[in-house]
C-alpha cells in the first residue's frame, strides 16, 4: 500500500471520557447489556480470532442476524466475564449456571490471553494470567494512567476448538488525559527496530498484510517464536473497540516479514498490534490503520 493511503487520513478522537469509570462517552451511548453492571458494547461489524459473537438486530451498522465481533459483549457462547478485583485484574470465566469455568485448553501455549488497552487505544498489554484453584485469573499490571481500559479474555473451554473471547471495561481512578491516536503510517519504531507494514485494510474481504521487522536497517531473520509463532497480531477498532486476534501463516519464516490474514468487514480506523520476540524480548510496535469499502478498491 502506498504511503498515501494511510498518511493521507485525518483522525478523530473517537471516544473521550470524563474521568472516573462510568461518566460520559463522547461517541456511543452507554447502555444496559445482558450482565450487571459493565457498560455496553455496541453493536459494530468486525471479526476476531477470538469467537463469542452472538445474532443481535440491526443496530449501529450491525445487520440483523449476522454475529455481534469478537470482545464486545461480557456474556457469549454460554460463558460469562467476572471481575472480580478491578484493581488487581483479577476474573473469574462462569458458565451458564454461574460456576466458575477451571478447565481450558491450550491455545497457542496459553490457557487465558489477557489484552487490555485503554479507551484512547494507548497503553496496550498482551499478558497471560494464573488461574488460581477455584477458578480465579490474576495477573500483575501496573496501569499507571487513569482512564477506562477494555480487558478482553482470550480463550478455549475444555472440550472445544473454537476460542471465545469476552470483553469488558475496567476503571483506572485518576486524572484522565486522553491521547490522541497517532495518524496512520507504513512504518513504527520500538526500541531500535524498525516495522514497515506493507498491504491494505479493506471492509468487508480478507485483507493481507505483512510486517517486516529489522534494526539499523538490517533485516531480522531470526525473530524468535513467542507462543508458537513468529508474531501475533491484535487488531482494535477506534470507538468500540471491536478485537480482532489473527496469527501468521503456517510455515512462516523466521523474519524479516510475517504475513497475516485478518478480516473487517467494517470500515473505519483501526490501531494495530504486532508482538514479536528477537534477543528474548517480547516488543509491540504499534500502527493506525484505515479500512476502506471494498468496493472501492
Amino acid at each position: 500500500m502506498a504511503a498515501a493511503r494511510l498518511g493521507g487520513f485525518a483522525l478523530v478522537l473517537a471516544v473521550a471520557f470524563a474521568g472516573a469509570y462510568g461518566i460520559g462517552q463522547a461517541f456511543g451511548p452507554v447502555d444496559s447489556i445482558d450482565s450487571g453492571d459493565s457498560p455496553a458494547e455496541p453493536a459494530a461489524a468486525g471479526h476476531g480470532h477470538g469467537g463469542g459473537g452472538e445474532s443481535g438486530g440491526e443496530s449501529g451498522g450491525h445487520a440483523e442476524g449476522e454475529p455481534l465481533p469478537a470482545g464486545l459483549r461480557v456474556t457469549a457462547d454460554g460463558h460469562t466475564l467476572e471481575v472480580v478485583d478491578p484493581r488487581g485484574f483479577a476474573f473469574r470465566i462462569l458458565d451458564e449456571s454461574g460456576d466458575p469455568v477451571t478447565r481450558f485448553t491450550p491455545n497457542h501455549d496459553k490457557l487465558m490471553h489477557l489484552i487490555v488497552a485503554r479507551r484512547d487505544l494507548s497503553g496496550f498489554r498482551h499478558v497471560h494470567p494464573e488461574m488460581s484453584a477455584d477458578g480465579t485469573w490474576r495477573v500483575p499490571l501496573d496501569l499507571r494512567d487513569a482512564g477506562d481500559y477494555r480487558m478482553f479474555a482470550d480463550f478455549v473451554p475444555a472440550g472445544r476448538t473454537e476460542p471465545v473471547t469476552l470483553g469488558v471495561d475496567v476503571p483506572v481512578p485518576g486524572d484522565y488525559r486522553p491521547v490522541p491516536m497517532p495518524p496512520p503510517a507504513l512504518t513504527a519504531e520500538v526500541d531500535g527496530y524498525r516495522v514497515t507494514l506493507s498491504g491494505h485494510l479493506d471492509a468487508g474481504t480478507t485483507s493481507r498484510l505483512t510486517l517486516t521487522v529489522d534494526k539499523g536497517g538490517v533485516p531480522v531473520t531470526d525473530l524468535q517464536p513467542y507462543l508458537g509463532a513468529y508474531g501475533h497480531l491484535v487488531a482494535l477498532r477506534q470507538g468500540d473497540l471491536a478485537y480482532l486476534h489473527v496469527h501468521p501463516h503456517d510455515g512462516a519464516a523466521a523474519g524479516p516479514s510475517v504475513t497475516f490474514d485478518t478480516e473487517v468487514p467494517s470500515t473505519g480506523t483501526y490501531r494495530l498490534y504486532l508482538d514479536f520476540k528477537h534477543g528474548d524480548v517480547v516488543r509491540t510496535a504499534e500502527f493506525t490503520a484505515v479500512a476502506e469499502p471494498h468496493e472501492e478498491r
